[in-house]
């Protein structure tokens, strides 16, 4: 009689899962990069990482430990949450929803629940929705590409548009998928319309302060915004900070994830070169942020956000991400992180400083950034014009 062979649980050490989590948390690798790797499962590594980030803090607690009666307290009351997360549970599972209904229900994209978690709120057999999520990855990358190059091309298509043109170029999609794609990737229609932003409910939001406001000289208005890239396998996130009036581009940052600790880098090594008036972005989550709005207002910046229906608001930098795609990234193949973030640096290098503007009178964006600095020589010579 032969026994079934069953397949042995990998155990790794403490020192091997700090390896991986470190590199997940340096951001210069895809997930699906160091899961390749290192031969962890992508969802793994993103645990992994979450321990590594929410332990970090206790390295640096020189706190007492707390005393055998609060232990209890303690243990009292995490007990008491346990019961009535178990009474919320069997709720959520015996709700009277179809399995289809279900497992759209589930967000592979939500950092706080895994996907695993979420089909046991949901009562779902995770092996059926692992299945239909592997076949269609491949064909989801290729219609984000499609529709990151379309939308390049006609900004102003929205997701009703964008589907129709994905089946007239022979894709079975419907404008669920599209739309869940067009948010993926963070992309929306250019034109006015009402609620087009909603920041989440923690979010501190600021006034607009550009409304007839003329933008007449360098480090008056400095914008940001961030925008998806493609690589040869998974994507990632690209960051610029521009100034309004010149179109220079001050910094940027290339990252393989939308957590704000990359973007606000950037922000410092940016304010370490000049600093505005005033510093204007939507109301994503990034821009928002706790981290994000201290190292302006540490600056004594004042900070602008667009607010709903404003589409027009940085129009400059939607301008900049059509010549990003169409000048050097629809024209190369990035393999990783490090290839795409040391050719981008190449491109802003041509773009500020070689790449004449119609706009700017055909100068450079350095040109006409240095021209329009408020220096004392600057105000002298337009002094000398009146």
């Amino acid at each position: 009689m032969t026994m079934a062979a069953t397949k042995k649980r990998n155990v790794y050490k403490p020192e091997f899962k700090a390896k991986v989590a470190l590199e997940a948390v340096r951001g210069k690798l895809t997930i699906n990069q160091i899961s390749k790797q290192f031969g962890v499962h992508p969802n793994q590594i993103s645990k992994w990482k979450k321990q590594f980030l929410e332990n970090l803090p206790q390295i640096f607690d020189n706190s007492k430990q707390p005393s055998a009666e609060a232990g209890e307290e303690l243990t009292n009351q995490l007990y008491q949450q346990i019961g009535q997360l178990k009474v919320e549970l069997d709720w959520l599972k015996n709700l009277p929803l179809s399995v289809r209904v279900r497992r759209e229900l589930v967000e592979p994209e939500n950092e706080k629940i895994s996907v695993a978690r979420q089909c046991e709120l949901l009562g779902l057999n995770r092996t059926g929705l692992y299945y239909r999520s592997r076949t269609e990855s491949v064909e989801d990358g290729n219609l984000m590409r499609l529709i990151d190059e379309q939308y390049t091309l006609t900004p102003f298509y929205g997701y009703r548009r964008m589907t129709v043109y994905l089946q007239k170029s022979g894709f079975r999609v419907n404008h669920k998928r599209v739309r869940r794609l067009m948010r993926k990737l963070g992309l929306e229609a250019i034109y006015p319309k009402p609620n087009l932003s909603k920041p989440g409910k923690d979010h501190l939001t600021y006034p607009y302060l550009l409304r007839g406001v003329a933008v007449e000289y360098s480090d008056q208005v400095w914008a940001c915004d961030i925008t998806y890239l493609r690589l040869g396998s998974g994507f990632v996130y690209l960051l610029v900070i521009m100034d309004w009036h010149s179109r220079f581009v001050i910094e940027m940052e290339v990252s393989n994830s939308l957590e704000s600790s990359p973007f606000v880098e950037a922000l410092k090594r940016a304010l370490a070169k000049s600093k505005p008036e005033i510093f204007n972005s939507d109301q994503g989550s990034q821009f928002t942020s706790v981290e994000w709005l201290k190292v302006l207002q540490e600056n004594k910046i004042r900070i602008s956000m667009d607010g709903r229906g404003r589409c027009f608001n940085n129009i400059f930098v939607e301008r900049l991400w059509r010549s990003v795609k169409q000048e050097e990234v629809y024209l190369k193949e990035y393999a990783d992180v490090w290839e795409a973030e040391e050719s981008l640096r190449q491109y802003f290098e041509f773009y500020n400083y070689q790449r004449p503007h119609q706009s700017l009178n055909y100068q450079t964006p350095f040109e006409a950034y240095q021209k329009g600095r408020k220096t004392e020589e600057n105000i002298k010579e337009q002094n000398r014009q009146f």
